[in-house]
């Protein structure tokens, strides 16, 4: 019964495998180099441009973000969970 299921696992792997392989195999990005019509990109980014972009204008957005929850935080403190807040019982037992 055991060789049965190794077979099946066999036959679905080999079958998963080639048809990755023939999907690879047919999608050619190659083809990506010639142009469309109606394709029109613009001037590239420098470096800096790029780190700005996708680098420092997230970090801003997140602190920027980060400051408003913080100073609107309207919550009241005895909803906070903080150190002082937390009651223990000083008799539990195990």
């Amino acid at each position: 019964m055991c060789s049965v299921d190794k077979k099946n696992a066999l036959r679905a792997g080999a079958l998963a495998a080639g048809t990755t392989l023939m999907m690879l195999l047919m999608s050619s990005p190659a083809l990506a180099i010639t142009r469309d019509d109606g394709d029109d990109p613009g001037p590239g980014l420098s470096v800096i441009e790029t780190l700005g972009l996708f680098v420092a204008l997230p970090i801003v957005l997140f602190a920027v973000i980060a400051g408003l929850v913080m100073v609107l935080d309207r919550s009241k403190e005895e909803h906070r969970v903080t150190s002082r807040n937390i009651k223990t019982k000083a008799d539990a037992k195990a």
